[in-house]
C-alpha cells in the first residue's frame, strides 16, 4: 500500500474533526447554557425566550462544523462520485478542516461561558438583553471567522493539480 492511497483517509479524518470536535464543544456549552436557563426559569418562566436565545448561542459550531465536514465530503467525492484523492490533496482538506474544528471547539465552550453570565445578568435585569446578547455574539465572530478560513480552503483545494 503506497502513501498516495492514504489521500482518502486524511481528508475524511478533516471532515470528521471538523464535525465532531463543533459537535462536541457545541454539545458542552448548549448543556452549560440550558442548566443556568433553568435555574432562571424557575424564579422567572417569562423569560423563557430570552434565556432560550442565549442557550442556543454556543450550539452554532456545530452547525457550522458539519457544514465543512459536509462540504469536504462533497468535494472529495464520497457524496456522489470518486473518491481517488492523492495524499498531498488529502493532508490539505485535513489541515483546511482544521481552523473550524480547533476553533469551534474551543469557541463554543468559551461562549457558552460567556452565555451563562449573560443569563445571569438577564435573570436580575431582563430589559438589558440587547447588551446580553452581544457578549456571547463577540465570541461568535471568531467561529465564523474560523468557518469562512476552512470554507475557502477547502472550496480551492478541489482545483489543484496534485
Amino acid at each position: 500500500m503506497d502513501i498516495n492511497s492514504f489521500g482518502i483517509v486524511f481528508a475524511l479524518t478533516g471532515a470528521i474533526l471538523a464535525s465532531l470536535m463543533g459537535g462536541i464543544g457545541s454539545a458542552i456549552g448548549v448543556s452549560m447554557t440550558g442548566r443556568a436557563a433553568a435555574g432562571v426559569l424557575t424564579d422567572n418562566p417569562s423569560l423563557f425566550g430570552k434565556v432560550l436565545i442565549l442557550q442556543l448561542l454556543p450550539g452554532t459550531q456545530g452547525i457550522y462544523g458539519l457544514l465543512i465536514g459536509f462540504i469536504t465530503l462533497t468535494q472529495i467525492g464520497i457524496l456522489g462520485g470518486s473518491s481517488d484523492i492523492s495524499a498531498a490533496k488529502g493532508l490539505l482538506y485535513l489541515a483546511a478542516c482544521l481552523p473550524m474544528a480547533v476553533v469551534g471547539w474551543i469557541s463554543a465552550f468559551q461562549q457558552a461561558k460567556a452565555s451563562v453570565a449573560s443569563i445571569a445578568l438577564v435573570a436580575k435585569k431582563p430589559d438589558q438583553f440587547g447588551k446580553a446578547m452581544i457578549l456571547p455574539a463577540m465570541v461568535e465572530t471568531y467561529a465564523v471567522l474560523a468557518l469562512l478560513i476552512s470554507l475557502l480552503s477547502v472550496a480551492s483545494i478541489g482545483g489543484l493539480n496534485l
